[in-house]
């Protein structure tokens, strides 16, 4: 195989899973493992791809899909995720919960929409429009909506106005969203404002759950805004990969994949 063909192969398999290894790549290509490192060397420099220790990942770019086509992603997974969610809030069983935007989270929201909470109201701070919108019939939940200027990419509110909406609460679970999620960057989004809130998120719940499909394994967007240790719950739609299952072991993260 020529070594045009085993990039070509190399630049499939990133845009199919997001990250490959040398290992995996040195058996089904049928060269040997410093054959593949000079490969990934040589996509590296050319901009394709971003070495990581045993093999590459995606290179991320800081430019953002706009809502309506992140929604149409991954639909099935995200909904599988949010039940999971949903499912795991029904056993905590929280006073309070903040609410990222984004749209698995959006997903969990759809749920929320008709949950009535066994042991009677639940106050939901969010600052995402859309899920204001999607929540605030439902009686039996309070919703917060934090303020601040509303990015049009992701229907969110950011800045000051939002930290400090954030600052002022103490819920007992966040649900929180991500572009990125890799064993050496930890969670990330593109934008430096989403970025600070998603942190404020964090920091305001006594708990923090990430709802992140498995297409975001390896991402590395722009701005970190977690360390995989801010987290206590991973719901996923497929099992990490080995090196991002034992950063998040090491972590302490319980990692829930729905059945």
């Amino acid at each position: 195989m020529y070594a045009t063909e085993r990039h070509a192969r190399i630049i499939d398999e990133l845009d199919s899973d997001g990250r490959v290894s040398v290992t995996t790549l040195s058996r089904s290509l049928d060269v040997t493992a410093e054959t593949i490192r000079r490969d990934l060397d040589v996509l590296e420099a050319a901009g394709a791809l971003r070495r990581v220790h045993g093999g590459a990942v995606r290179r991320s770019s800081v430019v953002e899909l706009d809502l309506g086509e992140r929604e149409r992603r991954n639909t099935p997974a995200k909904r599988a995720i949010a039940a999971a969610a949903l499912d795991l809030l029904v056993h905590a069983k929280p006073a309070a919960i903040a609410m990222d935007a984004g749209t698995t989270t959006r997903a969990l929201a759809d749920l929320l929409a008709d949950h009535v909470p066994a042991d009677g109201l639940l106050d939901v701070v969010t600052h995402a429009v859309p899920i204001v919108l999607r929540l605030q019939d439902n009686r039996a939940l309070t919703v917060h909506a934090v303020g601040g200027v509303v990015r049009p990419e992701t229907s969110a509110a950011v800045g000051l106005p939002a930290l400090d909406g954030f600052a002022r609460t103490r819920c007992d679970l966040a649900f929180v969203g991500a572009n990125g999620l890799s064993a050496d960057f930890g969670l990330s989004t593109p934008d430096e404002r989403e970025a600070a809130v998603k942190t404020a998120i964090i920091r305001s719940a006594r708990r923090t759950v990430a709802l992140v499909d498995s297409s975001k394994f390896g991402e590395e967007s722009f701005v970190r805004f977690a360390d995989l240790a801010d987290l206590d719950v991973l719901i996923t739609d497929r099992a990490p990969d080995p090196d991002l299952a034992d950063a998040l072991a090491s972590a302490g993260v319980d990692v829930v994949v729905p059945a």
